[in-house]
């Protein structure tokens, strides 16, 4: 059965602008002057899958056609999380006034606020999958992993893939794309979840260098993947590593800081006047650098460790950015 809800932003938001930001396998993406987003997802009691159709009227407030059987509640909450409508945003508004070069930013680019992946769950599934591997091949393999062990929901007409539920995902031997290394680091990723150590409200609560840590102990992932699983899944506000890609070379851009990137003091100096929302900002820099064309995107894909036969308890970094990471 089909559940209609509304969700109001509490500042100026647009659905359009979030559904074009693409996260990971670029669910979600919007057709051509449509402001709305399909979302399938495993909920966050990893035991029911989620089919969300959203949509934006003239007003700004979004309507919601939820189908699960998930608690209603608890899937909208999800859904605020994904599009980081779950945290007031006044104050978000307050530092693009403080900080003009932020404030020309959030104008420009219709207020972008994060979009963050489902879940942890899914965002590390997603690490391990688009390792080593062209995004659209990677996407290609999470939709056949979805075929063969998740669902395929129609949503508003459309067919949305689902990824697995973590029990579903350790039923399988073996999955499409992947070989036994990989598929043996999704197990683990699975077990992870069921044993609460990707939930996403233990994670933003953490010290961030402890969640990290914490992160890192799953095999495949790496300090890169690990800023990814925190930063872009866990809905955390005033987070700032200095290792997120580009981002540096987009500071000394937008910031004047000089041809060289951004050093850390620099970039340090310049993110005081974005808290409490030094996540947001970043993530709206970055944005605002990729689509000025300020840097090529890697064309290469990124590093894969080397897959053991077994789950490992060291991880191991990607030696370039995710894929995922936009």
């Amino acid at each position: 059965m089909t559940i209609a809800a509304e969700l109001h932003p509490d500042t100026p938001f647009s659905l359009g602008a979030a559904a074009a930001f693409g996260f990971g396998p670029h669910a979600g993406r919007p057709k051509p002057d449509a402001d709305e987003m399909r979302l399938a997802f495993v909920t966050d009691d990893l035991r029911h899958h989620a089919a969300v159709h959203l949509v934006q009227r003239p007003d700004g407030t979004i309507t919601a056609a939820v189908d699960s059987a998930a608690d209603t509640g608890a899937v909208l909450g999800q859904v605020r999380r994904i599009l980081s409508l779950d945290h007031p945003a006044a104050g978000w508004l307050a530092v693009g006034e403080q900080d003009p070069v932020l404030g020309g930013l959030q104008r420009a680019h219709d207020w972008l606020r994060p979009v963050l992946f489902h879940s942890p769950y899914e965002a590390a599934a997603w690490a391990i999958i688009s390792a080593r591997r062209y995004r659209a091949q990677a996407t290609a393999v999470r939709t056949r992993i979805c075929a063969a062990a998740g669902a395929t929901l129609t949503v508003a007409g459309e067919a949305v893939p689902a990824f697995p539920l973590p029990a579903d995902l350790l039923a399988a031997d073996t999955l499409p794309g992947m070989g036994q290394g990989r598929v043996a680091w999704l197990h683990a990723v699975a077990r992870a979840a069921l044993d609460g150590q990707l939930d996403p409200a233990r994670l933003a609560a953490m010290d961030p260098e402890e969640a990290l840590r914490d992160l890192r102990r799953l095999p495949g992932i790496g300090p890169a993947y690990a800023t990814l699983l925190l930063l872009r899944a866990t809905g955390v506000t005033d987070v700032l590593t200095f290792t997120e890609p580009r981002l540096p070379e987009y500071v000394a851009h937008f910031y004047g800081t000089g041809p060289e990137p951004a050093t850390p003091e620099e970039l340090a100096q310049v993110a005081e006047s974005w808290r409490p929302f030094r996540t947001w900002a970043a993530v709206l820099i970055r944005a605002a650098g990729d689509r000025a064309g300020l840097t090529t995107p890697a064309t290469a894909p990124t590093a894969q460790p080397t897959a053991p036969a077994a789950p490992a308890t060291a991880s191991a970094a990607p030696a370039t950015s995710p894929a995922a990471a936009a």
